[in-house]
């Protein structure tokens, strides 16, 4: 019987880094701004917010290193749970990845890219229609091969960049007053009222700024991944955090708080004050092709956990086949896009943020939690370690409770569809498991 193929390893160092960044630079930077601004109202709790953001974003790239290197196996946090817990927590993962975090996620976004890009070229057609194209066309790319869709993702990052640098430029150079008052600090007393302010600000900086978890799904791919998956998470967090905190400074010097809280297009009012309508334009594309980055990434990654399950037994068998020619697994990228197209057709923005912020973190803090596991086996040797552990992991683990407890307190409706879709992922399991053993 002849070998069955197997994943291409041919990334390295620069795509992990880019898959990275890629991965946590969507839409959200250039929109989400408003909407903190509606829910914390100085510029230093503001700017504290996506501050807090990059922190945890950090803490959270160290982890990911240490277990990236401990256990350095396609699919990411499902291997990581499957090894630390059990299958069934590690299957809840690969479900709601696919029904909810992913896909939800990657439907958000290309609603936003199909506006932006309607707008652009004046065309008279339904929002959902270009969306739909836009899946088809980068899962199309990304089935000709790793190569060829990590090629497609570095260059839509490296543009991506390139439009946060003339932003950030424009809003510096070009608009001369500032309308920002930094004092004071807080417009009331710090309270249980303040902190819950805080927490639900900090909903729209997480959609914005998480996604560096998954890089790790294609450790498969990587030539080096216990050498180059580390190094690219720290380098990519780090530099998306940069341009995170440039943009925020930006828009709060530019337009103020009041005005930021007001304008659902921030980045556009900016390159508007910088450019006139040139820089309208201008941002437009950037944010168009940002978008189409985070998709193309999307698509790269994450079809990667939905391979290994099947390669598991828990799902469907034909998920978890390579192409023999392309060396990418066709069916899970295909079945991702599917579902996502299904989403995009069916979801509204806000509700899809809501419950993917809630999922996602239930996740990031069971990952996370993997580490004192990992470390009490001795799993793996590494020479990348998370500074100040237990205590700084703790406290990642922490700020997870009490992100997902804040934001099923705020939006309860939105977040009990996450989590009964988590529940319905059970039965299924064990359906799964009996056919594998049966077999």
């Amino acid at each position: 019987m002849p070998a069955q193929p197997e994943l291409a390893r041919k990334l390295g160092l620069f795509d992990a880094t880019m898959l990275v960044m890629g991965g946590i630079v969507g839409a959200g930077i250039f929109i989400n701004p408003y909407v903190v601004a509606q829910r914390l109202h100085t510029p230093a709790l503001i700017l504290g917010a996506w501050a807090a953001g990059g922190v945890i974003a950090l803490l959270g790239a160290f982890i990911y290193a240490e277990l990236a290197v401990r256990l350095p196996r396609v699919g990411g946090q499902y291997a990581y749970i499957r090894e630390a817990y059990n299958p069934l927590l590690a299957f809840l993962y690969g479900w709601v990845l696919l029904l909810v975090i992913q896909t939800g996620g990657m439907a958000a976004v290309t609603v936003t890219f199909s506006r932006y890009f309607l707008d652009l070229t004046g065309w008279k057609l339904p929002e959902s229609g270009i969306a739909v194209l836009t899946i088809a066309i980068l899962t199309l790319v990304n089935c000709l091969g790793v190569r060829t869709g990590s090629t497609v993702q570095n260059a839509l990052m490296v543009t991506k960049i390139a439009a946060i640098v003339v932003l950030v430029a424009g809003g510096l150079w070009f608009v001369s007053s500032s309308a920002a008052h930094w004092l004071p600090l807080t417009d009331q007393p710090v309270s249980a009222g303040l902190l819950s302010d805080f927490g639900a600000a900090m909903v729209p900086v997480l959609f914005a700024i998480a996604g560096w978890q998954t890089a790790n799904f294609a450790a498969g791919e990587l030539k080096h991944p216990k050498k180059d998956l580390p190094r690219g998470l720290l380098l990519g967090v780090i530099g998306v955090v940069i341009l995170y905190m440039a943009v925020n400074f930006v828009c709060l010097r530019t337009l103020g708080p009041e005005a930021l809280a007001a304008t659902k297009t921030p980045a556009t009012a900016v390159m508007k004050m910088a450019f006139g309508d040139k820089g309208v334009k201008l941002i437009a594309c950037g944010i168009a092709v940002s978008t189409l980055g985070f998709l193309s990434q999307s698509i790269l990654t994450a079809p990667r956990v939905y391979y290994a399950m099947a390669e598991d037994g828990v799902f469907f068998r034909a998920v978890g086949r390579v192409n023999a020619t392309t060396r990418v697994p066709i069916v899970a990228i295909m079945l991702q896009s599917i579902w996502t197209m299904v989403i995009l057709l069916t979801g509204k923005y806000e509700q899809i943020l809501n419950y993917v912020v809630c999922m996602d973190w239930i996740f990031f803090g069971i990952s996370a939690s993997c580490l004192f596991v990992f470390r009490r086996r001795g799993t793996g040797e590494t020479n990348m370690m998370m500074p100040g552990h237990p205590w700084t992991t703790t406290l990642f683990c922490f700020i997870c409770v009490f992100i997902v407890g804040n934001t099923v307190m705020r939006y309860p409706a939105n977040t009990l569809i996450g989590i009964a879709i988590l529940a319905s992922g059970v039965p299924v399991f064990y359906l799964w498991a009996r056919k594998a053993e049966a077999a």
